[in-house]
């Protein structure tokens, strides 16, 4: 028990390298460990999820390193990002699936279309005011999240501590000019698999 315990930690610094009390995992560069509700043990196997499926995508296809966003979430794989035709979409989710661990797949892959300037700086600017709406409000955990928009939707992921927070994340999202949707795939920490003491 204590040998496969100190290999699994271990393995965990050999992936995230050094970076001290920081992660680079779901939530993004620089967000504390001690933030992140999930248990030592569910960040590490969503890590080493995480880091497998990109892994098998960039021997698919190196391009997929810049147009395609994975997170992965309590053994949730969350897929974001532009392919350039609907087979393309459909191998993802096949790998995403087949993945060792997973419990689920959620694929908002967009079909590429025409680079359209006004509507990027559009959705850019309302990726922005969420973000930042999300940052002032002191009910919410801001770093918990990721926001990516497209088309004046948004896609939401991430933990919230309560149904209240979750709630007022939604609430903030909608409450932006031009949002024409939000696709919300907020857990809750109750529906962790394991869950910090």
């Amino acid at each position: 028990m204590r040998n496969s315990f100190i290999a699994i930690l271990l393995l965990f610094f050999l992936l995230t390298g050094c970076v001290g009390t920081s992660s680079q995992g779901v939530f993004g560069t620089g967000v504390s460990v001690a933030l992140d509700p999930r248990s030592v043990g569910t960040q590490i196997d969503d890590n080493i999820m995480q880091k497998n499926f990109k892994g098998r995508m960039l021997l698919k296809d190196k391009k997929y390193l810049l147009s395609i966003n994975i997170k992965v979430l309590d053994g949730r794989i969350f897929v974001t990002g532009k392919v350039d035709n609907p087979e393309e979409k459909l191998q993802i989710t096949k790998m995403a699936w087949e993945t060792k661990g997973v419990r689920s797949v959620k694929n908002d892959i967009i079909i590429k279309e025409e680079f359209d300037f006004k509507q990027s700086a559009k959705d850019l600017l309302i990726t922005s005011q969420l973000r930042s709406a999300l940052i002032f409000n002191q009910s919410i955990k801001s770093t918990n999240y990721n926001i990516d928009t497209f088309k004046e939707k948004i896609y939401i992921y991430g933990i919230a501590l309560t149904k209240d927070e979750r709630k007022e994340v939604i609430k903030e999202a909608k409450s932006i000019v031009d949002v024409k949707a939000v696709i919300a795939s907020i857990l809750l920490v109750e529906d962790l698999r394991i869950q910090k003491n």
